[in-house]
């Protein structure tokens, strides 16, 4: 247990000391939502959920498309 202790803080004292690193990590983070929850919905919408009623017809079509 005192090991995993002194590995989290040694994380938590380098992200507190950082100066550009939480400009970048705040960049990162606003990037990651505006992808995931925003892009994801208008941009890849769920085609297998929204052609077919049922997982077999789902599993079917999958199969089909590998096996062309």
């Amino acid at each position: 247990m005192n090991l995993l202790y002194r590995v989290f803080m040694f994380y938590v004292d380098g992200f507190r000391s950082m100066t550009v690193g939480r400009t970048l990590w705040f960049i990162i983070i606003v990037k990651l939502f505006i992808m995931f929850a925003i892009l994801r919905p208008f941009f890849f919408p769920n085609f297998l959920k929204s052609n077919f009623d049922s997982d077999l017809e789902r599993s079917e079509y999958v199969i089909e498309q590998l096996l062309k």
